[in-house]
């Protein structure tokens, strides 16, 4: 695995004992709301999650203009941290793609989880896709947790989670995120913060009115 830059980002690669993201505390709006819902509930600035989306978009299209189809490559970026995952049919293949992406603007940072194996098959792809679908249900639906602040990618049945978060919610993802059919692995690519960082990232809640007298 290759890291580069940004001291404070950690990634741990935890081993499994087993073979967009809903929010847990924001409604499920329609129209134009949608947008400025996730933009509140993620903790990446608007900036942020604007380049991460442009740097996704840029990456992808160099990708495919230098290596075609011989190659499966996702590429998903969190604070401008971005992580390559997929298959490619040679190390030379593998370390292009590093290159290719580390020219991108506003990248600071690669995580290169690229498999040297023949691509993925489509039904592979699809349990992947379940998996991942199966993953964001849990969370949203463990409460203790603010889902949205998570990315979570899953190939070849490894489990990628990516955000910013505290140890406390990185633990409790990977326990949520090991108990899933379909995963066999789990790897975090998470920025930890401090609770009290957390809590400064949270919404404000309206001083109560005082009672009438």
């Amino acid at each position: 695995m290759k890291i580069r830059a940004a001291k404070f980002v950690v990634t741990v690669v935890c081993a499994a004992c087993l073979g967009g993201v809903l929010s847990a505390c924001a409604p499920i709006m329609l129209g134009g709301a949608v947008m400025g819902t996730l933009v509140a509930a993620d903790r990446r600035t608007s900036g942020a999650q604007l380049e991460d989306e442009g740097i996704e978009l840029r990456a992808a299209g160099r990708i495919r203009e230098s290596l075609g189809d011989r190659v499966h490559v996702n590429v998903t970026s969190y604070n401008r941290q971005v992580l390559l995952s997929g298959e490619v049919p040679n190390q030379q293949d593998r370390q292009l793609v590093e290159q290719i992406v580390s020219r991108v603007e506003n990248v600071r940072a690669i995580v290169n989880e690229l498999g040297v194996v023949a691509n993925s098959t489509l039904a592979q792809r699809s349990s992947d896709v379940f998996a991942t679908g199966k993953v964001k249900a849990a969370m949203v639906d463990a409460k203790d947790i603010f889902a949205n602040s998570f990315k979570v990618v899953t190939e070849r049945g490894t489990t990628f989670l990516m955000g910013r978060v505290t140890q406390r919610e990185a633990r409790r993802a990977t326990e949520i995120t090991r108990s899933i059919g379909g995963v066999q692995r789990v790897v975090r690519v998470l920025e930890i913060i401090s609770e009290e960082e957390l809590q400064r990232t949270l919404p404000q809640q309206p001083a109560a009115a005082a009672p009438k007298t």
